[in-house]
């Protein structure tokens, strides 16, 4: 239970359906709430959870910010 926290994004693979994706939004002793994409509450045990990789851990440029840089136009003036 301590690798996830509060607000991490996860997912998991309930019995008969494909898998899920969601937001950890509480967590008990025992279970974990967890908020899906399409906005299903589950009661999960955590052992049950994966991390979801974000996407910036997937940048192969380190400079690659996503960030797009626009002309200084005060120069101009």
């Amino acid at each position: 239970m301590l690798d996830f926290r509060v607000g991490e994004r996860v997912k998991f693979h309930p019995d008969g359906q494909s898998e899920l994706v969601g937001i950890l939004t509480r967590y008990n002793k025992r279970t974990v709430t967890v908020v899906t994409d399409a906005g299903q509450h589950w009661n999960v045990s955590p052992s049950l959870l994966t991390k979801v990789e974000s996407a910036a851990a997937h940048r192969t440029a380190p400079n690659d910010s996503g960030v797009a840089r626009f002309p200084n136009r005060s120069a101009e003036k």
